[in-house]
């Protein structure tokens, strides 16, 4: 406990000098057309700031990337000489005292950490913030801007003091100083982005925050997956996993065969089987504004069918995702007593799960929103690959997900066992509902990433 003070008060004496250490060098530093992109968080679990990021290169902007790297960004994002990333270390809470002085300290250290790093990097036009989480960052965002004469861009994907609202609940201390700061802290940018025209209006009316619509987009490489990938991909995740593994061996020895497909040895044609199960998944963060125990509910019906007759296939559920409640929801699982449906929880690397997306038959979507406001990222990448969706139902949803055009939405358990079988039966039915809803996404000609960002986010950046 002693020791942890007096580091404190070190780094309180430090500060100073560390600040005028940095200002000395911006002063002859400073270069034009460079932008700062902070990520309080895990880059490569955050797409939307690697796409930002990404356009903002292919614009002319050289970026300084911070964030946790705790996994591996796209390829694209790494191989771009415009782009630096900067990795910050996650600090964790002390093992000592109330878990409210514990927090507090926490976020004090990460204040100046934050400080210290953007101090020691060379100041840009503009510093990009992801939204949340804001706690300490958008303080030290508007701080340093102010310093050098950045501008500040609040990227708001939710509200911070709601998420922490799932955790403690709405009216819990915590959660109403989080939701002041953010408040007063996010009228100090000088832009603002968010993520639905919900989002926009809730800003507006309740916080006085003026913001621009950007809907995520899928970026380019979400797509429809070639069948001679889909093949070369399950036969990789079958090495670790065995939904993916063939069910029987080929008569020739030669064929090599996974769960869906097989490769014949003369010719290298890729065909799928006959008999093969279908592909269902679903992608998640493992939080509390997501209910799997819906989609295991929903599993145990679905098989009930299987076995009582219905004409359905066999069923592979992939959900792939990393978070706080996966050891939770992996014991669930481990607890259930499937015959007909095999689940598996998988971490992907970033250029395996748009193939993975490309190969499914069905995304399922258990996102609620913690303030109602934000809509899955996951589903909107699942359309790029013309992976029709059953989403959640939840208050602004509708904004992406078309009952009954490009997907179908659910309210409980048994409305999602309903769709499954209605779905998938007489699986593969090239006249399917199924089927129906994938020609429909193909036909919608998705607006991407890139596009999008041009008509939105670009004349932002270029005229202020």
């Amino acid at each position: 406990m002693a020791a942890s003070w007096l580091v404190f008060l070190a780094l309180c004496l430090l500060l100073p000098l560390l600040l005028l250490g940095g200002w000395k060098r911006w002063r002859r530093r400073r270069a034009a057309r460079h932008v700062v992109a902070v990520v309080l968080g895990d880059v490569g679990r955050s797409p939307r700031m690697q796409y930002h990021a990404l356009s903002l290169a292919m614009h002319g902007f050289s970026v300084t990337l911070l964030g946790f790297c705790n996994s591996k960004p796209h390829d694209e994002l790494l191989q771009n000489n415009r782009i630096q990333i900067v990795g910050l270390t996650e600090l964790q809470s002390l093992a000592v005292g109330p878990r409210v002085f514990q927090y507090g300290v926490k976020v004090v250290f990460q204040a100046m950490y934050l400080l210290w790093k953007l101090m020691w990097r060379e100041p840009g036009d503009y510093i990009f913030l992801q939204n949340p989480p804001g706690l300490p960052s958008i303080a030290v965002c508007w701080f340093v801007g102010c310093l050098c004469g950045s501008k500040l861009v609040i990227d708001w994907h939710n509200y911070g003091y709601s998420i922490m609202g799932l955790v403690h609940g709405p009216s819990h201390p915590l959660v109403l100083l989080a939701k002041w700061y953010e408040r007063f802290f996010g009228r100090l940018s000088h832009l603002n982005l968010c993520v639905t025209n919900a989002m926009r209006e809730d800003l507006a009316e309740n916080w006085r925050i003026r913001a621009v619509t950007v809907y995520d987009k899928p970026a380019s490489f979400f797509k429809e997956t070639p069948l001679d990938l889909q093949h070369r991909l399950f036969m990789k995740l079958g090495g670790t996993h065995s939904p993916f593994r063939a069910r029987s061996e080929p008569e020739d020895p030669a064929t090599e065969r996974s769960a869906f497909t097989e490769r014949y040895a003369g010719s290298g044609l890729v065909t799928r089987l006959r008999e093969r199960p279908a592909l269902l998944v679903s992608s998640t963060s493992w939080t509390e504004d997501e209910d799997f125990s819906i989609l295991l509910a929903a599993l145990e019906k679905f098989e009930q069918l299987i076995l009582d007759g219905h004409n359905l296939p066999s069923l592979v559920c992939v959900i792939t995702g990393k978070g706080p409640l996966r050891e939770y929801y992996s014991r669930l699982i481990q607890q259930k007593c499937f015959q007909r449906v095999q689940v598996c929880t998988p971490w992907l690397e970033a250029e395996d799960y748009p193939l993975l997306l490309g190969s499914a038959d069905l995304g399922v979507c258990l996102h609620t929103s913690s303030s109602g406001l934000d809509l899955p990222m996951k589903v909107v990448d699942m359309f790029g690959c013309c992976l029709p969706v059953c989403a959640v139902n939840f208050k602004c949803l509708h904004e992406l997900v078309k009952h009954e055009e490009n997907g179908l939405v659910f309210e409980d358990s048994e409305e999602l066992a309903a769709q499954l079988q209605m779905l998938f039966s007489n699986f593969p039915d090239p006249a399917g509902k199924l089927n129906q809803f994938r020609e429909n996404l193909r036909e919608s000609e998705q607006l991407r990433w890139d596009e999008s960002w041009v008509q939105t986010v670009l004349p932002l950046v270029m005229d202020t």
